[in-house]
Order: C-alpha cells, then sequence, then structure tokens
C-alpha cells in the first residue's frame, strides 16, 4: 500500500491526498498525483545534489526521502496559506480576515496569550499570530472538505 510507502496511516494519507488536491488548486503545484510527487521530490534531490557539487550553501537536507519530501511539501503549503503568498491571493480562496474576527479570536482565547507571571500579551504584540491562527483554521476546513467529496465517491 503506498501510505505505508510514506509512512503514513490510510487516515494520514486521506489527509495528505487531500492537501496535495487543495495544493493544486491554489496554483502551488500543478499536479496532485503521486507520480507528480514522486518526480518533484527526485528534481528536488537532483537540484540539492547539484548545489552540493557547486558548493552552494542551501538549506535542508541533501537528498529528502518520499516520506521526508511529502512533508516538506504539505508543511510549505501550510505555510504559504498562512502567509498568503501571490499565488495564493491570486486563486481566490485566500479568506479576508477581519479585525473584528482577530479581536474575538483574542478575546475568546486569552488564556493562549499568557506570560510566566501572569499578565497578557498585548493583541497588538499577537495580532499576527492571530491572523495566522485563523487562517490555518481556514485552511483545515478547505482539507475537510475536499475529505467530504472523497468520501461521497466511495
Amino acid at each position: 500500500m503506498i501510505e505505508k510507502r510514506y509512512c503514513l496511516t490510510p487516515e494520514e494519507w486521506a489527509y495528505a491526498k487531500a492537501e496535495l488536491v487543495l495544493a493544486e488548486k491554489l496554483g502551488l503545484i500543478e499536479n496532485a498525483g503521486i507520480e507528480a510527487l514522486e518526480k518533484r521530490c527526485a528534481e528536488k534531490n537532483e537540484e540539492n545534489a547539484r548545489l552540493e557539487m557547486e558548493k552552494t550553501v542551501f538549506y535542508g537536507p541533501r537528498r529528502y526521502s518520499l516520506p521526508m519530501y511529502l512533508q516538506y511539501e504539505l508543511t510549505r503549503f501550510r505555510l504559504d496559506f498562512v502567509q498568503p503568498t501571490e499565488n495564493i491571493r491570486k486563486s481566490g480562496i485566500s479568506p479576508e480576515i477581519t479585525e473584528n474576527q482577530k479581536k474575538a479570536f483574542y478575546e475568546r482565547n486569552k488564556d493562549l496569550f499568557g506570560r510566566y507571571f501572569g499578565d497578557l500579551f498585548s493583541y497588538e504584540e499577537v495580532e499576527q499570530i492571530i491572523e495566522k491562527r485563523l487562517r490555518e483554521e481556514v485552511y483545515d476546513r478547505l482539507v475537510q472538505e475536499i475529505l467530504c467529496r472523497f468520501d461521497k465517491r466511495k
């Protein structure tokens, strides 16, 4: 089974596939298929090998295994959505997080913004974190919607 090749449970594999589909919809990748994923992994490994031979400094491992590369991509997709890149903004899927939404989140979740001595970070100090958190919730909902569509196909 393919999920074993990626060191995932069937549920984790389904979630990963849904994230790949979302990334394709967002324009982050051209193809959400497994063959395309493995091709991107091979290309990344070739690029890293070339950079290493040229003695060019680069960030990350020298070589990605398939599970490593999948996690790398999934993390990158989430970060691109949370801190919207140009592709995300162009997709029309990027949410507009309002000031009211951010302030409401802060008020509902003040326990998340405590310091060591019991005082709180001010709203202004954590506003950007709140926006990212709200975007992450939207990302997770979009993935869940894709998973629901997968379930309906069965």
